[in-house]
């Protein structure tokens, strides 16, 4: 776990195995940023002038690295880009920063402390500098036994982030928030990238046990028994082919000054092979991945609590490993639902929306104020939106706009999605309720209006198809690292904070 100390020595005189600065485009010129003045001082006024020969043009992603001049207690200068500069009297922006900081953290993997002299006038600059660099340090590396190999990937030990006030209250709180949000997405992105051997519904649900011991979070977990009895047929159905069974996990923060309860729903399919309706091959090696939302729900209650928000936040992993075997949902089953409802299930694919149905209808049933759910939905939102955006669907126009602004603020890149009433006729099932799968075309469109069939009157929705950003498959960039990225925590902590404060 990387450390993360507030500092307000001066660039020059704090020791340090590297030292960080912002460099920016002003026009066709390169800027040094607010903070790297005693750098560029070092360097006889000529940092950037220096950087410019080594081809840095201050674009967001670009790193640089030089060797520190005499004057400088650390041996190294790493130059990180902040793209274009921003207007006399204007601040750089959170997510800028953000983003520097974590490719910067990113390169000084190994590296026992880094110090961080970036534009930081205020709080939230302080905070976002704070949580790019937690979130870049990220490495997973529980499963590699060369030393080698772990040593060249190893967190970043310490940040010290220069510039920011220890004793200044603001800048605390900044500091810490950002730490508590950066090492809960970095808990969701250590189960995602777990193996599905390892991660089996009830090891899930048993790290659910450890960290409620931890945390003071009250935790209730439904085995294969207690589903059974409580007739749970949609995470029964999904989980009838694997020899691991199936759980439904309640984990609660509450918060004795609360006024409000917000509900979370999660995915949490362990591996999806599809089941009876198998994935051709090339689509099976990344889903260990499937229970992205899960994960991402119970790093978010987590956080609630260790920021000790006044608000109840209850969170409900769905988990099953969806397997093909004698047992196995067929296509053309109907299973009955925990709400009575009957599904027609066309394909054993479309497992998802089966387990989070079972649980809505329970969230509902607790009367919360609004219910989130969060999934690796379906494929259908990738093709529609990329792999690094979110979609959002909700039953509340005013609330889907919230959730959209929310995640652009934090730095989470999503965007509004609608519910077309006409997409509903395509799930009609000749045998039962409703059937799980419709139209072709629109099919992210439709998996959320079967969701939109399992919520209580009166209660406000919405859903979050994280499918594209859950898992990075290409190069890392910015504080995103290759595989699990905690895609919505950030956002499900912003929302919990501003239900918290009546604003949403």
């Amino acid at each position: 776990m990387t450390a993360l100390t507030l500092s307000t020595a001066g660039a020059a005189t704090l020791r340090a195995d590297a030292l960080v600065v912002g460099v920016a485009k002003s026009g066709k010129t390169l800027v040094v940023a607010p903070g790297a003045e005693a750098v560029d001082k070092a360097f006889d006024g000529r940092l950037a002038a220096v950087l410019e020969t080594l081809g840095a043009t201050g674009g967001e992603g670009e790193a640089t690295k030089v060797p520190a001049p005499a004057g400088l207690k650390a041996p190294l200068v790493v130059a990180v880009g902040l793209g274009a500069a921003p207007e006399d009297g204007e601040a750089y922006g959170t997510e800028a920063l953000r983003r520097a900081a974590g490719t910067a953290a990113r390169l000084l993997h190994g590296t026992k402390k880094a110090a961080f002299a970036l534009p930081v006038a205020a709080p939230e600059e302080a905070g976002a500098v704070a949580e790019g660099a937690l979130l870049g340090a990220y490495a997973f590396t529980a499963y590699q036994a060369a030393q080698d190999a772990k040593d060249a990937k190893k967190p970043l030990a310490e940040v010290a982030l220069l510039g920011a006030k220890p004793r200044d209250k603001a800048y605390k709180a900044a500091a810490e928030r950002a730490q508590a949000v950066a090492e809960e997405t970095n808990r969701a992105r250590d189960l995602i990238n777990m193996p599905p051997n390892d991660l089996t519904p009830a090891a899930f649900a048993a790290a659910v046990q450890t960290a409620g011991k931890e945390h003071g979070l009250k935790v209730q977990v439904l085995d294969e028994r207690a589903l059974t009895k409580g007739g749970y047929g949609g995470i029964l159905g999904v989980g009838a082919g694997s020899e691991n069974p199936p759980r439904l996990v309640r984990v609660a923060y509450t918060h004795a000054k609360a006024e409000k309860t917000l509900a979370l729903v999660g995915k949490g399919i362990t591996y999806d092979s599809g089941g009876i309706s198998l994935k051709p091959a090339g689509h099976n090696e990344t889903m260990k991945c499937d229970m992205s939302g899960a994960a991402a729900v119970f790093a978010t209650v987590v956080a609630a609590a260790r920021l000790g928000l006044e608000v109840n936040v209850t969170g409900w992993l769905a988990l099953a490993e969806n397997m093909p075997s004698g047992s196995a949902t067929r296509p053309g089953d109907v299973l009955r639902m925990y709400s009575g409802k009957t599904v027609e299930v066309l394909n054993t694919d479309a497992e998802g929306r089966l387990v989070l149905a079972d649980a809505l209808t329970k969230a509902c049933e607790e009367h919360p104020d609004a219910i989130v759910d969060v999934a690796t939905l379906t494929g259908a939102m990738v093709l529609a939106l990329g792999n690094r955006t979110f979609g959002i669907m909700a039953n509340d126009d005013d609330y889907r706009t919230a959730i959209h602004e929310i995640a652009e603020e934090v730095g989470e890149q999503s965007w509004p999605m609608p519910l077309p009433a006409d997409l509903r006729k395509g799930m009609d099932s000749p045998t039962a309720d409703i059937a799980n799968m419709g139209e072709r075309m629109g099919g992210g469109l439709v998996a959320g209006l079967f969701l939109q069939e399992f919520i209580g009157e009166g209660i406000t929705w919405a859903h979050l198809d994280i499918a594209g950003p859950a898992f990075h498959e290409g190069a890392p960039y910015g504080y995103t690292p290759k595989g699990g990225t905690g895609s919505s925590v950030r956002t499900l902590v912003r929302l919990a904070e501003l239900t918290a404060a009546g604003e949403v």
